[in-house]
């Protein structure tokens, strides 16, 4: 573990490295406690760069056991070596030498899995995004890029899938029942995208063509006897592949193409080079163990992992501050290959409410930055839902800017003048600003300046003059490291719906650009008046979401009603709705504050039943507007001074209220909905068990609420009903003998299958209400939970902060000190795991005086150990700052 050293590293301190490494040749040979790693480096300076130059490489804990040059050994007066770093001071004058380097690592006790680990005795790697250096000493850094060849040796009867990155080139038998496999990756890449994985695994092999008529091997390996459960995720791989050639024109370009499924790791998945290494939880599905969600991951992930074949591998990112580069193009990508697979307003509306649970929170906090930051101290923190989700945005706006035919030529020459290089944001927009002869100087504010935008809306009607005039104005409130902030270019997608539903015609508009239903905001005010408008109309606002922005609206409740039944836009139809709920609650919320019984609007509950019984609409999308906002969605809205209890409260108080107004109506559509044929986790099949289990959540209100869940439980044919039964039983009738009854049936079932265990946990993680800190405490103890394990601690410690607002905010503190303590007992083991986990404090200073005191004193607490990570301290420091 590397304790804090305190550098911070900043963007405008790049510069090229003074060598290059275009070949590097590895050799493994696998062994628990002592693997021997043996790199011969191919060094090579750069021009202009003086031959007294010294070569320092990066390491991280390394035990170094031989240095040569060209073949001679180094005598150790001529280097200065520590676990950390290797310097050569006065390397050879010759252009290119060779530098082999013999280092020992012991993947068994390597618990933070960075580098080389064991993971139920499967060797694999995890190299992003500083993770070589813990395997050998190298230039570790995006920009240098070289060719690779591997040779991996172990025993067979232990491992006898050896595999790299690339294209096999040889295997053979050796001494004492060990054997090797070469693999050569022929295109320069980043060590960052090194992968290995030695170990016993059952395959499930395929086959795609390409459009070319290339003919790629397909394998997804996973652990002996799931070898069916993998099927879905070959599904999703090869439509993947597809799709990325009709939609982007990306070919794959190697000869094989691999991923293997591990159960312990840290993120979701890693794109090395022609060998994906997975979460496990994002490759294993069936009816029986996974839920719809659970299939739409997979798909998603597979999809974005392959997709950053050509955004993130073929071209890379030139530095780590350009990590949105990949991350939020690639995003972006698989966003859009998940709507075309299923529903595009619904996914679109998933990625909202997304974009709103995470980065929102993030941009308005202290742990806020640019999508492109300018400053780190560790690299790992930066993984963020700004780099990702709001990366993608930023790209779906410059799609929105230009045109889809103008991005695509955009893309197209994005993908053709960088390829084989590592890249950076100016080279990005350039590529677009060059294809459309368009400007995106102000636009690019986007990626250099953190803040989520407010534009304040107004409106009015002149019957005389036919005239429709929108005022907006626009701002970015301040975030750390800066106070004052330039106007953005945002394109604000619009209609102006008439009575009869329908978007109206304009004649003429003034007052800024308005081009195919979307005004472009540039300055800080505009006043724009449209003409020919025969009579008031509603005005729909960010259509389709069409900017990560905030909106404050003057805006009639009957407007609002209106458009949450008559606006074409489903996303803004969806978002009317949506502002009408969130609006009850927070006066809900205040009144419960105040000693008052929460008053909710008839025409609120009336609305909510229509939408719920019109067949007209989309299953899918009738469960997400049916959907409350969350807990954490109406604090962030009221801003300040959160009581999280009364919060709670209003929102189990609309629920019931909505339940009773239109209990036989859902419960004749609940009915109507039952499955009586085959699982399939297509769309269709999925809103519908969607739409069936959100109207669960409202019956489970009423009288018989606990009868019926408990039946929902018993009788359910697939994960998704029997998770969604659970988590009712278990969050609206606690400790109730349906609920420990089903919690019980749910263990003995599934108690020998962690991904399963994981959802167990989950629910029980987060139940409503104080006792909760207690029970999640207990489960730390549980038979089938391991603090190694970052799948087992997001599942029961991630949870409980995260989605349990009254629980981890307990009025006495006790859910932030045993939060704390479950950070430190994380760090010592897998610090990049402590400091996501420690993420979920970032919103502390918005609560109410007594809580915001108590989770200071832990960020206190945990900010005074001794000794922490980097990682760790990053975050918690960030957060107290």
């Amino acid at each position: 573990m590397r304790t804090d050293t305190g550098q911070v590293f900043k963007l405008e301190d790049y510069r090229p490295s003074d060598y290059l490494i275009p070949l590097t040749e590895l050799s493994f040979r696998l062994s628990p406690d002592a693997t021997e790693v043996k790199a011969v480096l191919t060094i090579e300076r750069r021009d202009g760069v003086a031959t007294t130059a010294p070569l320092v490489l990066d390491g991280d804990g390394l035990l170094l056991k031989k240095l040569e040059i060209d073949g001679t050994p180094l005598a150790q007066s001529t280097y200065t070596v520590t676990p950390d770093r290797l310097e050569i001071a006065h390397p050879p004058e010759a252009k290119r030498f060779k530098l082999t380097i013999e280092t020992e690592v012991a993947p068994v006790h390597n618990e933070a899995l960075m580098g080389l680990y064991l993971s139920n005795g499967v060797y694999c790697t995890q190299c992003e995004a500083e993770g070589f250096r813990r395997i050998t000493y190298f230039l570790d850094r995006p920009d240098i890029l070289s060719v690779y060849t591997v040779r991996v040796e172990a025993p067979k009867a232990e491992a006898p899938q050896l595999l790299s990155n690339g294209n096999p080139l040889e295997r053979g038998e050796m001494a004492d029942g060990w054997h090797y496999a070469v693999w050569h990756d022929p295109f320069p890449k980043p060590s960052y995208l090194f992968a290995l994985v030695a170990g016993s695994l059952g395959i499930v092999n395929d086959r795609f063509v390409t459009r070319s008529g290339r003919e790629v091997e397909l394998g997804i390996y996973v652990e002996h006897g799931k070898e069916k459960l993998a099927d879905y995720a070959m599904d999703a791989l090869k439509r993947s592949m597809k799709w990325d050639e009709d939609v982007f024109g990306c070919e794959y370009d190697l000869d094989v193409f691999n991923i293997v499924a591990v159960s312990d790791f840290n993120m979701g998945a890693m794109e090395n080079k022609g060998l994906n290494v997975f979460n496990d939880k994002y490759v294993l599905a069936d009816a029986e163990t996974a839920t719809d969600a659970d299939f739409a991951n997979i798909e998603a992930i597979i999809a974005h992992e392959y997709f950053h074949n050509w955004t993130g591998n073929r071209i890379t990112c030139r530095d780590w501050f350009q990590l949105c580069l990949k991350e939020g193009l690639t995003v972006f990508r698989d966003h859009e290959f998940s709507a075309d697979q299923r529903s595009r307003p619904v996914k679109r509306i998933a990625e909202v409410r997304t974009l709103r649970a995470h980065q929102f929170p993030e941009d308005q906090g202290p742990l806020a930055h640019p999508v492109r930051p300018r400053r780190y101290r560790e690299i790992n923190n930066f993984y963020t839902a700004t780099v990702y989700e709001k990366g993608s945005e930023v790209v779906r706006m410059i799609r929105t800017v230009l045109g889809p035919e103008a991005f695509r030529a955009g893309m197209d020459l994005y993908l053709k003048r960088h390829d084989g290089e590592a890249a950076t944001i100016e080279d990005f927009l350039k590529a677009f600003e060059d294809a459309s002869g368009r400007d995106l100087s102000q636009f690019a504010l986007w990626y250099h300046q953190a803040g989520t935008p407010n534009l304040t809306v107004s409106s009015a009607y002149n019957a005389a003059a036919r005239e429709f005039t929108i005022e907006i104005e626009q701002s970015v409130p301040p975030t750390p490291s800066e106070s004052r902030k330039r106007l953005m270019h945002i394109p604000l997608a619009f209609g102006l719906v008439g009575a009869d539903g329908r978007d109206m015609v304009y004649e003429s508009v003034e007052g800024a650009t308005v081009d195919d239903g979307v005004i472009h905001v540039r300055k800080r005010r505009h006043s724009i008046r449209f003409s020919g408008i025969a009579e008031r109309p509603a005005l729909s606002l960010n259509r389709g979401f069409s900017a990560p922005i905030t909106l404050s609206v003057e805006q009639k409740t009957e407007d609002r009603i209106f458009l949450s039944g008559h606006d074409s836009d489903p996303v803004a139809r969806w978002q009317a709705f949506n502002t009408l709920l969130t609006e009850a609650l927070i006066a809900a919320s205040r009144q419960i504050r105040g000693g008052k019984r929460p008053v909710f609007s008839d025409r609120l509950s009336a609305l909510a039943g229509q939408i719920a019984c019109d067949d007209a609409l989309e299953q899918a999308y009738r469960a997400l507007a049916l959907a409350l906002p969350g807990e954490a969605d109406i604090a962030r809205e009221i801003g300040n001074d959160i009581d999280p209890d009364a919060i709670f409260a209003a929102r189990e108080a609309l629920a019931k209220r909505i339940a009773e107004e239109n209990g036989p109506s859902l419960r004749d559509l609940y009915e109507r909905l039952r499955d009586n044929g085959e699982f399939s986790p297509d769309a269709a099949g999925a809103g519908r068990r969607a739409l069936r289990n959100a109207l669960l959540d409202y019956l489970a209100l009423l009288t018989d609420g606990a009868s019926l869940a408990a039946d929902h439980f018993r009788l359910a044919a697939n994960m998704t009903d029997r998770a969604a039964a659970l988590t009712v039983l278990a969050h609206r009738h606690s400790g109730t003998p349906q609920a420990t009854g089903a919690l019980a049936s749910f263990e003995s079932r599934y108690a020998n299958d962690p991904l399963v265990m994981d959802k167990w946990f989950l629910v029980q993680a987060s139940v409503p209400g104080a006792q909760t800190v207690e029970t999640v405490r207990r489960l730390t103890s549980h038979r089938g939970f391991s603090m190694s394990n970052p799948n087992r601690v997001r599942a029961l410690v991630g949870t409980f902060a995260n989605a349990n607002q009254t629980g981890f905010h307990r009025a006495d503190g006790e859910g932030y000190r045993f939060f704390g303590e479950m950070v430190l007992e994380a760090e010592r083991r897998n610090p990049q795991l402590a400091a996501r986990l420690a993420t979920a404090m970032r919103s502390w200073r918005s609560l109410e005086a007594g809580r915001r005191d108590k989770a200071r004193a832990t960020l206190l607490a945990i900010s005074g150990t001794e000794g922490l990570s980097t990682d760790l301290r990053d975050i918690v420091e960030r957060m107290l700052a």
